[in-house]
């Protein structure tokens, strides 16, 4: 009996121990090729250098704003694949006069590097400072995060004076969803990048929109609702019942952006209201619960 007990615990031991020591691979899965802009990529983003604290030189895509006073989308993407990968959603924001900055991270898409929380928060604080530098006023910078990166995106937000911030299936904190994954292992006592946005969302002072999908089985919804609570007015939210995790840009979250920028006053497209989300042909939208303070 004892020995049957020992060899479950150290089999338990062994593959926490395993996870801990692999954990950023269950954690960062990168597309480590270069994309390059291409004819028929959004406006032919330019491909543009900038250069972290820590010395390391990251490659991004940048396209300015039509007009000095529309702003710039600084967008920092998820855990796996590249910019290359959500350049074609991008579309909308360039038609409506935005300028956009494609953030890549280290050891993704061609850059040096190894992924990590604190190279991430690097690599945007230099992303943010490439932006300053074209003439852009923090007032006109839209914080853009998608999945972890809302890890991304909340930090920089708390600790830096920007126009706006837009979570696309935002999570509390990385541990949060590790431990739901893994419920046998304590992964809130191991973790290491833990991208604890919960803790930071209350030193957000730039107007918020949360956009979350209800059938989310990657980051459940109630994370998002969370972040929403715990944030400062204004804030917004749109939970969409039929969304899942990676498909809320078939549901009209970019007309919901544009037009949650227009009303405070980012951009010079006109609302009148909430923008109606329309999906393929409109009748995949289904329920759209709206939660908006401060507006």
């Amino acid at each position: 009996m004892l020995s049957a007990l020992g060899i479950v615990l150290a089999g338990y031991l062994g593959i926490g121990g395993l996870m801990f020591a692999f954990q950023r691979r269950l954690l960062y899965f990168p597309d480590r090729s270069r994309p390059e802009p291409a004819p028929g990529d959004p406006a032919d983003m330019t491909a543009v250098d900038y250069v972290t604290a820590d010395g390391l030189r990251l490659s991004g895509w940048y396209w300015p704003p039509a007009a000095p006073g529309q702003p710039v989308l600084v967008h920092f993407h998820g855990n796996a694949g590249h910019i290359g990968d959500r350049a074609p959603l991008m579309r909308p924001y360039l038609d409506a006069g935005f300028g956009l900055l494609l953030a890549e991270y280290r050891g993704y898409g061609g850059n040096p590097g190894r992924p990590t929380e604190t190279g991430l928060h690097a690599d945007a604080r230099a992303a943010l400072d490439f932006v300053a530098g074209q003439g852009v006023t923090p007032d006109r910078i839209v914080l853009y995060g998608e999945s972890l990166g809302t890890g991304v995106a909340v930090r920089l937000a708390a600790e830096s004076p920007v126009g706006a911030l837009v979570l696309e299936a935002p999570f509390t904190s990385a541990a949060d969803v590790g431990a739901s994954a893994y419920p046998f292992v304590p992964v809130r006592l191991l973790m290491l990048d833990r991208f604890d946005s919960l803790r930071r969302i209350a030193a957000v002072t730039a107007p918020l929109l949360v956009l979350h999908g209800e059938r989310d089985a990657t980051v459940p919804v109630a994370h998002g609702r969370r972040l929403l609570a715990a944030a400062r007015v204004p804030k917004e939210g749109r939970f969409y019942a039929e969304a899942g995790h990676t498909d809320l840009y078939d549901f009209g979250i970019a007309e919901e952006v544009i037009t949650f920028l227009a009303r405070h006053g980012l951009c010079g497209v006109r609302s009148g209201g909430a923008a109606v989300a329309r999906g393929e042909g409109g009748e995949r939208v289904g329920r759209i619960d709206i939660d908006q303070h401060g507006v």
